[in-house]
């Protein structure tokens, strides 16, 4: 599945609710997420719209690092009902 290219950082920041990731602190447009599932993971999401495709792809990789499964599955969860 191919990563959108239109996506928000905020829409970004929606998303990731679905692995446990919830805002903790916002500094200019940079918005910090923390989830304590499978431990604590920190990550700093720009206010950015549309994110760079590559920014996204760092994290998404840096989630799938996270959880212990492939970014594709990340992407497929993520994005499942944007088809």
């Amino acid at each position: 599945m191919r990563l959108p290219r239109h996506l928000s950082g905020q829409r970004l920041v929606n998303l990731l609710k679905i692995f446990g990731y919830q805002v903790t602190r916002q500094t200019g447009s940079h918005i910090r997420l923390t989830t304590f599932k499978m431990g604590k993971h920190h990550m700093t999401i720009p206010q950015h719209n549309p994110l760079r495709i590559g920014t996204l792809s760092a994290i998404l990789t840096d989630v799938a690092q996270h959880f212990q499964i492939s970014k594709e599955e990340v992407i497929e969860q993520l994005f499942k009902d944007e088809r």
